[in-house]
């Protein structure tokens, strides 16, 4: 009878516990809104100035994979960004059109606290990325700078990530995934590339991501005009459906 008593008593133990050892695995993707921040926002004026990069609130697309194991999920992301701004070179003089593109791979940890008899899940996330960025800029009846539309040569660039969300259970299998972001995306791998040295005109500045100070920089220069690094970061609340299988 004692032993009977005992097996029952660890028994129900183990089904009062959570399962550690359980895997668990989720597809989905979404979209959301993400706002550039520090010197990734700005105006166009800015951007001119080589201040910022003078973007504004745009668009992510995204597909994630979430892998639960051992009482905590791994999580990865690809994610495509779009971001865009149009204004003045200067007061009341010149257009400025300015594109940018990111395309980013993201993985890293996720802890999850569970609430008992409830299909609301909150985790906080924590990310390491590899960001490629794109763009292009059209100037017109800008001052020192040809009219024509600019192709913005591809870089990479190493970034982190810290997010915060919920899941949202819907039925047996499928989940609304809702979170929130702050991403630093050019941690690492900041330079300044000089895509035409044999011929500094001051539109070689903007022909390259360029978020490292020019080199060659002298006050009041107009064609090296960029003093310092330049740091890249925002702000993205996004909404996804999850696929358990």
């Amino acid at each position: 009878m004692k032993v009977t008593i005992i097996i029952l008593g660890i028994l129900f133990l183990c089904a009062g516990t959570p399962s550690y050892s359980q895997v668990t695995l989720q597809l989905g993707g979404g979209l959301g809104l993400v706002s550039p921040t520090g010197d990734m926002s700005g105006t166009t004026i800015d951007y001119y100035g080589g201040q910022k990069f003078g973007l504004s609130t745009g668009f992510t697309l995204f597909g994630k994979a979430r892998l639960g194991l051992l009482g905590f999920n791994i999580v990865g992301e690809v994610s495509y960004t779009a971001l865009n701004n149009d204004g003045n070179s200067e007061p009341g003089k010149g257009s400025v059109k300015v594109s940018q593109s990111v395309l980013a791979v993201k993985a890293g940890p996720e802890f999850k606290l569970n609430i008992p008899a409830s299909p609301v899940t909150p985790y906080l996330g924590f990310q390491l990325a590899l960001n490629r960025f794109s763009g292009e800029t059209t100037f017109q009846g800008v001052s020192k700078v040809p009219s024509a539309t600019y192709s913005v040569e591809s870089a990479s660039r190493f970034g982190i990530g810290f997010n915060g969300g919920v899941l949202i259970g819907i039925g047996t299998s499928l989940s609304l995934d809702v979170s929130a972001g702050y991403n630093l995306l050019n941690v690492g791998g900041r330079s300044f590339t000089d895509v035409n040295p044999s011929q500094k005109e001051r539109i070689d500045s903007y022909l390259a991501l360029n978020d490292a100070k020019d080199p060659l920089y002298q006050p009041g220069d107009d064609k090296n005009f960029i003093a310092g690094e330049r740091s890249m970061s925002s702000f993205q609340f996004v909404v996804g459906v999850m696929f358990g299988i």
